[in-house]
């Protein structure tokens, strides 16, 4: 592997996303846990990562699912220590996985050393200044210093009884840090150290546009720019954590999580002095179709190109409705703002499957890296049946149940045995967080390792190509003819992809052998909703 590749691993990468709570659970209290995932860490070196990303493993109440940190220098303790994670870090590092873990620069918990000294100490002092406290409207100051809303429902701010009201972009749990406080910057400098002395190989940035914000705290909907998304101050705050991350022997990675839709906007984040890489929702979230899928990839090889980036490609994560459900349903593109009006509505798991597998070798096949969200292997679906006392996100308690949240999402993935809690805990142990679907009895990882034509096997297959295949990863790739709704595509060394998307089996294009393919050919045709990977003469 030449200095370069090890150097900028972030370009090529397959990056699977651990969510602690739910991978694995080691100690049988029900959540997942360093433990568990230790024992695992050979599971996810033969399936053929490069990476692994860390939801939040921070001390935490948990209002947020632990992205309401506490104490960003610890473990919690429903998930083990310190010194289990230094452990973990240097098994995997043995085993030639790199790690990542997840940083919230935007908020902390209001259990915060910080935030609870804010509490105690008087309007005005400096322990204020590193949140946003403001005085409100009105008389007596009984109304909101503005109109901002919060993400998980409700109001951006809350009235303490001195009569201050405090800023929190997603719930009273979460108050949001002032980035223009030089203790603010410093502490999260520190706290890129720590990690970073500790082996982690790069970070994720959590609602990385959001961190600063307009002083004025002008009402929303005026004709300005946006208050607090996409400020031009952050990228202050990204270039100073690049200096950090480019100090090291080896850089470490920055991946910010930029959910933001204008092209040129977006290149900014991922110029040569900010972040390495950033998520791609675009493609996320775009319809399963030849046309909205290919502009897409145009566009994001094209917004990467400016600044010389690389582009990633990302199918689910935490936050949205698993791809295997989006696939099934009429509407496969997702919209944060429309869970709620498809949560239950109909669809095909088959179909959905069907599509999903071909999705995966789309993705694989593309310029650049690619995160894998863990259970996205076992082709696992959203559980959107959830019953209403078991589900923990504040999106849904906040909306009074009118928004489903995410749980669906996060139930702890099925690893062995004919029923619950399906090898994820230990015999005898407490039941998982989140309850699993008795009929995910096919989709543990022991039944579909057995299974040839299992979803667990064609990822395995293609992630063991995709490191094999000099052409795949970060470099250039060029569409050819294809017929309507198939997508065609090449990358150098003879390798081709072909996504048929049309209702009717397609011909393969001329090749010399067929390496893979998300379903078998029909008298040497491509079947609908299929995918093949292909040796050509060039």
């Amino acid at each position: 592997m030449s200095e370069n590749v090890t150097r900028d691993w972030w370009r090529n990468a397959a990056i699977y996303q651990v969510y602690p709570r739910s991978f694995a659970d080691g100690n049988g209290d029900g959540i997942g846990d360093l433990a568990g995932i230790r024992e695992r860490l050979g599971y996810l070196h033969d399936l053929g990562i490069d990476a692994i990303w860390f939801s939040p493993w921070y001390p935490s109440p948990m209002a947020d699912a632990g992205y309401d940190v506490a104490d960003y220098r610890d473990i919690d303790p429903s998930f083990g220590t310190l010194a289990e994670a230094e452990a973990l870090i240097a098994e995997a590092h043995a085993l030639g996985i790199r790690l990542i873990v997840d940083i919230v620069p935007n908020h902390c918990s209001n259990a915060h050393a910080w935030f609870v000294e804010a509490l105690a100490s008087p309007p005005g002092s400096p322990a204020r200044d590193r949140f946003w406290f403001r005085a409100g409207r009105g008389e007596h100051g009984e109304l909101p210093p503005n109109d901002w809303r919060a993400d998980f429902g409700g109001g951006a701010w809350t009235r303490l009884p001195d009569g201050e009201w405090y800023l929190h972009l997603f719930s009273p749990e979460q108050p949001d840090f002032q980035w223009d406080n030089d203790d603010v910057r410093a502490e999260f400098l520190s706290i890129l150290r720590f990690w970073f002395d500790r082996g982690i190989d790069g970070i994720r940035i959590d609602s990385a546009t959001m961190c600063v914000k307009d002083p004025a705290l002008p009402e929303l909907g005026g004709s300005g720019p946006h208050p607090y998304v996409d400020h031009d101050g952050v990228h202050d705050v990204y270039r100073s954590w690049r200096a950090v991350a480019d100090s090291y022997d080896v850089p470490r990675a920055l991946i910010g999580e930029v959910w933001l839709g204008i092209p040129d906007r977006f290149a900014r984040y991922l110029r040569p002095d900010e972040m390495h890489a950033a998520f791609n929702f675009e493609f996320l979230a775009a319809p399963l179709t030849a046309k909205a899928l290919r502009a897409c990839i145009d566009e994001t090889l094209a917004t990467a190109a400016l600044v010389g980036a690389p582009s990633t490609w990302v199918l689910s994560n935490h936050d949205v409705t698993r791809h295997v459900t989006r696939y099934g349903r009429s509407e496969t593109g997702f919209d944060h703002g429309l869970r709620r009006e498809r949560h239950l509505s109909r669809t095909d798991r088959d179909l959905g499957t069907r599509r999903a597998r071909a999705a995966a070798l789309l993705t694989l096949a593309l310029p650049g890296g690619v995160y894998v969200y863990q259970g996205e292997e076992l082709g696992l679906p959203e559980v959107e049946d959830l019953p209403d006392e078991a589900r923990q996100d504040p999106k849904f308690r906040r909306t009074n149940g009118v928004d489903p949240g995410r749980d669906g999402c996060r139930v702890p993935l099925p690893w062995s045995g004919t029923q619950a809690p399906f090898g994820f805990s230990p015999t005898g142990a407490a039941d998982p967080w989140l309850p699993q679907p008795s009929d995910w009895i096919e989709l543990t990882v022991e039944a579909q390792l057995e299974n040839s034509g299992s979803m667990l096997r064609l990822y395995r297959s293609a992630l063991a190509i995709r490191r094999g295949e000099p052409g795949l990863g970060d470099g250039p790739m060029a569409w050819q003819d294809a017929p309507e709704n198939v997508l065609h595509f090449t990358r150098p060394g003879g390798f081709a992809c072909v996504v048929n998307l049309s209702d009717a089996p397609a011909a393969l294009p001329p090749h010399t052998e067929v390496l893979l393919t998300s379903a078998p050919l029909t008298a040497g045709r491509l079947p609908a909703d299929a995918a093949a990977w292909l040796r050509t003469d060039h």
